[in-house]
């Protein structure tokens, strides 16, 4: 028996791969499904069986494409909300992968339809080896509870624990914890940092087994975590089994720059480099928004069919950024512009800069108008005084509500200073002259013990 962790980059999503007796178990496949080929081929396995946990929300899904490529079938639970199936699981039912046993346990709260699965090395074992929790149950933490209706989230997270308590907490303090996401998740929030748990380790720390039933359901249901907009997407396409994908590596053709800046004209363009560069000049009215953060914020500015080009820090990060997208949905990426910024700036194009400040500069400034643009529950944890504050995915939405004057400075921060990149971007195409970013964030201004409130 052999356990593979396959993590998709970006999205912090784990695949799982259980291999046993010439059989394997592929768990929640995300879109790009080779690299599970290839982890199974290295085994000397092959993947049979496709087991899917929930319809997931922040990623294209995988699973339909897996098994047109290996033959392999798709066991999940008996709901709606999976779409599609070649096995039907009940609560309870079981499936075998070589010598393992393997039950699927109904387990809603995080979406109705969630499933986990039990494995245990043979039918007589007492105590499962392993369970794959999906988002039922994280490292430290368990999924978010406001997807099948907000306004029922502390109703769901009841369910969340129920689930846990009544079909997870009783299979064995040993059992490995495998989870289809980790810390960084749009899934949940505050999940460990760690490489591996047990049931028991999280009956220690965990939130659910911790805290009573009801002071569980308040504080998980009392999360507030901005949903991204493509969530709906991921739904849809996902009830299908997810997309095969339509570009792979070399697909986006790399344009000159009188080529890109003809064809970008109108369109939208991420710009993928850091902050600090996009400030330094930038292709005026593109959008900043770093590589790691194209995955989540790439969806917030785009619909699915969206016309998207890219300015990249070297045109060996085009292929990893245009995975990003493709992970969440968005296929219409264009081009790229060969050389990045360089060579838009070599060829005497038009450019344009965003300013830059330092905590020390802005607490000398008189009257600054400051933007917060993390989280609600950041922002409330402490902010710099007298901020007004939009999270960084309504901000195109929510811009006319927070009455800057656009003729004078605009301080944009968050946590270090990378999606304040991105609300920076926003407000220059709106028509800000001065923005400039706080370079180090609220990590910097705290660590200055500079005043918050």
């Amino acid at each position: 028996m052999e356990l593979k962790r396959i993590e998709t980059p970006g999205i912090a999503h784990y695949a799982w791969l259980l291999s046993e007796g010439g059989e394997a178990m592929l768990v929640d496949p995300a879109r790009h499904v080779q690299n599970y080929i290839e982890a199974a081929r290295s085994l000397g396995t092959r993947i049979t069986h496709i087991v899917e946990t929930h319809r997931q929300e922040d990623f294209v899904m995988g699973s339909a494409w897996l098994a047109k490529r290996t033959g392999a079938k798709v066991y999940n639970g008996n709901f709606e909300t999976f779409g599609h199936g070649d096995v039907r699981l009940e609560d309870g039912d079981t499936f075998r992968v070589g010598k393992l046993l393997i039950r699927a346990l109904h387990t809603p709260g995080h979406t109705p339809e969630s499933m986990c699965y039990a494995v245990y090395e043979d039918e007589d074992a007492e105590t499962a080896w392993a369970i794959f929790t999906g988002d039922t149950l994280f490292f430290g933490d368990t999924g978010r509870s406001d997807l099948p209706d907000e306004d029922k989230s502390v109703e769901n997270a009841g369910k969340i624990y129920d689930s846990v308590h009544e079909k997870l907490a009783g299979l064995g303090d040993t059992a490995l914890v495998l989870p289809a996401h980790g810390p960084g998740s749009v899934c949940g929030s505050g999940m460990a940092e760690r490489s591996w748990s047990t049931l028991g380790d999280e009956k220690t720390y965990n939130d659910v087994f911790t805290l009573s039933r009801d002071e569980f359901a308040q504080k998980k249901g009392g999360e507030r975590i901005p949903r991204p907009p493509y969530f709906r997407n991921m739904e849809k396409v996902n009830l299908e089994g997810g997309l095969p994908p339509t570009i792979r590596d070399g697909d986006v053709a790399l344009h000159t720059v009188e080529d890109f800046a003809k064809a970008s004209e109108g369109e939208r363009i991420y710009d993928t480099r850091l902050p600090e560069g996009f400030a330094g000049g930038h292709i005026p009215d593109s959008y900043s928004i770093w590589k790691g953060g194209l995955p989540v914020f790439g969806g917030w500015l785009a619909e699915s069919d969206s016309p998207i080009y890219l300015v990249t820090d070297r045109d060996e990060d085009v292929d990893p950024a245009a995975r990003h997208l493709s992970n969440i949905g968005l296929d219409n990426v264009r081009g790229a512009l060969a050389g990045g910024f360089e060579a838009w700036r070599d060829a005497g194009q038009e450019w344009q800069a965003s300013g830059t400040i330092s905590p020390r500069e802005l607490k000398e400034m008189q009257n600054p108008q400051v933007l917060d643009v993390r989280e609600i529950d950041e922002f409330e944890s402490g902010h710099i005084p007298d901020a007004k504050h939009c999270y960084v995915g309504y901000l195109e939405d929510k811009l006319d509500e927070l009455s800057f004057d656009k003729d004078q400075p605009v301080i944009v921060t968050c946590g270090v200073g990378h999606r304040a990149g991105v609300g920076v971007s926003i407000l220059l195409k709106a028509g800000f002259r001065d923005v400039r970013n706080l370079l180090g964030g609220m990590k910097a201004w705290k660590a200055l013990d500079f005043p918050t409130e």
